[in-house]
């Protein structure tokens, strides 16, 4: 076994992902974490770009990273280390999942620079999360299709948030989150496909919530989420982070992008409210969105 082989065999074990490109980022090597975290085969990405509808990597503003100044392209341009402690990358089922990423860049026997290699893992750590759902699960409080607590726990879950806020007054808002325009998916590409789409947009907002925030399907198309310990400037970040992810997002069928956009509806809980009047208000802000054009946040 050569030396490089040894080392490839080290990486190989790993349990984060790890990927080597060539200069022109063209990916040479592709290890078992990189398969488990991204859903992409090595036998899928080797000899392309990772720009090339793989991991497409975006930052916390939306940013597409592998369109612009990447930081795989900057380490092998100015021959150092890059560290980003959360970016965003493109899963193969379609939804967007936080990592963090360390780039480094590769010399030959002379110290010359010929490529680089990034190692990323998922953040934050979502076992005590996981422990969760499956209670969840074993209740019945879970949407068979997406994972996602249901109807039933959000509206148990929304009369516990605001029994909190009557007691102590700790704050907390209601997005009201619609798929735009998803009749057009299933009547083009079929009810699967439109699962597909439920599916990506539910983990690409579940993967990219505080442990104190809940996020549930209503129903249809429709989701709900308690978003926690917020004011109203929070409340809009956190809808705009959202639906920035998820219109970054998409999956590929038979080569085709299906990409799909959010409206979102917030307000903010305010004395005299319950359950009724805050979800009214949301959803009043939701459809006012969708007015407006869609793909759009708006905030009470």
């Amino acid at each position: 076994m050569t030396e490089l082989e040894l080392y490839k065999s080290i990486i190989h074990g790993m349990h984060e992902g790890a990927y080597f490109v060539d200069p022109d980022r063209v990916i040479t090597f592709w290890n078992k974490g990189a398969e488990r975290i991204t859903g992409y085969a090595a036998c899928e990405v080797l000899g392309r770009s990772c720009s090339e509808n793989i991991l497409m990597h975006i930052d916390c503003d939306g940013h597409q990273l592998c369109k612009g100044d990447c930081p795989l392209a900057r380490s092998i341009r100015e021959e150092c280390q890059h560290k980003d402690s959360r970016v965003y990358l493109h899963h193969k089922d379609g939804h967007r999942i936080p990592v963090s990423v360390s780039i480094s860049p590769i010399r030959d026997d002379a110290g010359t620079v010929i490529g680089a290699v990034e190692i990323f893992n998922e953040c934050p750590d979502l076992t005590e999360e996981q422990e969760t759902i499956e209670v969840l699960r074993k209740a019945a409080l879970i949407d068979p299709l997406t994972g996602l607590p249901n109807r039933r726990y959000l509206e148990t879950n929304l009369y516990a948030s605001l029994n909190e806020y009557d007691r102590s007054r700790l704050s907390f808002g209601l997005l009201m989150v619609d798929i735009d325009y998803f009749k057009n998916v299933n009547d083009t590409y079929g009810h699967d496909v439109g699962d597909q789409v439920l599916k990506f947009v539910a983990s690409t907002m579940k993967a990219n919530l505080r442990a104190s925030d809940i996020v549930g399907r209503w129903g249809g198309e429709e989701f709900v989420v308690i978003v926690r310990y917020v004011g109203n400037e929070m409340l809009r970040q956190v809808a705009e982070k959202l639906r920035y992810l998820v219109a970054n997002s998409f999956l590929l069928i038979k080569e085709q992008r299906v990409s799909a956009t959010i409206t979102v509806g917030g307000a903010l809980v305010g004395d005299g409210d319950d359950a009724e009047t805050l979800l009214k208000r949301a959803d009043l802000k939701m459809y006012e969105g969708k007015r407006n054009g869609r793909n759009r946040v708006v905030i009470d």
